[in-house]
């Protein structure tokens, strides 16, 4: 069962946990905070989001380029990490909008410093036999910090406190523990560096490489944010006491299948995978601009959480199939560049045409995307098969 999980695996598994626990802890509570205790709107939460996400975007490109440059690749892990584990419990002492702004933008930096080399970590550290199996481990640990996080707030706030800046305060014990980890058990492995002649271009993708990261920039086009979803949830009748259930459950899904599904293509393959998780995705879009009733959503909640179980870990896995030994760091730059732009402009169209033309409309233009690049990935992209072990 944990053959393929090496000691860097885990390690960066409980890592990603730690640190999903902090984040998750302070994440959900910071619309209520900024609005109702720092005074901010709804326009300024989106754009602190907004900052913040293309902040993380463009720095997992150019941290992604640098990691296969430089001999280290736990250090930026290690500076990536400690800057958002200090930065993020800091929303404790904000006492204005443009505070938790800057707050937020920090983390970010954080994430941006430390997705990329950390994937390419990964990679670097388990045979490519089992690729798909460390990659789901890893988001299965990533999702089980998020079902633990809200939880840890909610009884924090239900039993021992009211007050949001002391849970606030608490979010940075997680953190700190997984910044300690990585001191004490990461470690670099040996490989080829690749050269640098200082030309950013010789870093763009060619090939089936490039391919590959166009069409999961069309599909991410029609993957707006969840929160639409949770939307669409609430005007179907979930009531607020039960969101947080529904998103608990829908993350429950996430993390008990990532991995067996990763593990399942180092045997049969990836694009199969990819393209079953895209046409769940599909299916459930279509489902939810038929949904009339909650138990529908409930159902489809749980379809679209083993979209994610099929196609996170294993995307990765499939990239690291294609991309050189020596630019490992530089493909998951570009992978995550590509569904940052893709996630930024997704969520405004999906907006537009849910105010324009409807829900229905909306969730069907999502999955009419998201086909078209399923398509595309089945004629195209051609490494259907493992590497052998």
């Amino acid at each position: 069962m944990f053959r393929g999980i090496t000691g860097n695996v885990l390690i960066l598994g409980i890592v990603s946990f730690l640190t999903d626990v902090s984040s998750e802890m302070i994440y959900p509570l910071l619309p209520l905070f900024l609005t109702t205790v720092l005074g901010g709107g709804p326009a300024f939460l989106g754009i602190i989001e907004g900052v913040a996400e293309s902040t993380a975007s463009f720095l997992k490109l150019f941290s992604g380029i640098v990691s296969d440059r430089v001999k280290n690749r736990q250090r930026l892990v290690f500076w990536g990490y400690t800057l958002s584990s200090v930065a993020r419990p800091l929303m404790a002492v904000a006492t204005a909008p443009w505070a938790v702004l800057l707050i937020r933008f920090s983390d970010r930096i954080g994430k941006g410093i430390r997705t990329s080399p950390r994937d390419a970590l990964i990679a670097d550290s388990v045979d490519p036999s089992l690729r798909g199996k460390a990659f789901g481990f890893h988001r299965s640990m990533d999702h089980a910090g998020a079902v633990v996080g809200p939880l840890i707030a909610t009884f924090l706030l239900a039993y021992v406190t009211k007050d949001l800046r002391t849970v606030f305060w608490l979010a940075a014990i997680p953190g700190l523990l997984a910044v300690l980890m990585i001191v004490l058990r990461v470690r670099d492995v040996a490989r080829a560096r690749k050269e640098s002649d200082g030309r950013f271009l010789q870093a763009v993708p060619k090939g089936n490489l490039k391919t590959y990261l166009l069409i999961l920039f069309l599909f991410t086009l029609g993957n707006s944010s969840d929160a639409f979803l949770l939307l669409k949830a609430g005007q179907l009748g979930v009531t607020p006491a039960r969101i947080p259930l529904l998103w608990t459950f829908f993350h429950v899904i996430k993390m008990t299948s990532s991995m067996p599904f990763g593990a399942l293509s180092d045997r049969i393959g990836r694009r199969g995978i990819i393209l079953s998780g895209w046409g769940i995705y599909v299916l459930t879009y279509l489902g939810f601009a038929l949904a009339v009733t909650e138990l529908q959503v409930w159902l489809l909640f749980a379809f679209y959480g083993l979209f994610y179980g099929l196609t996170e870990g294993v995307e990765k896995a499939l990239l690291m199939d294609i991309a050189p030994t020596n630019e490992r760091g530089t493909a998951f730059g570009w992978y995550n560049f590509a569904i940052g732009a893709g996630a930024l402009p997704a969520s405004l169209l999906f907006g537009f045409v849910w105010q324009l033309a409807g829900a229905g409309a909306a969730f069907t233009f999502g999955a009419s995307l998201a086909a078209v690049a399923a398509l595309l990935m089945f004629f195209f992209i051609k490494t259907a098969n493992p590497p052998v072990r």
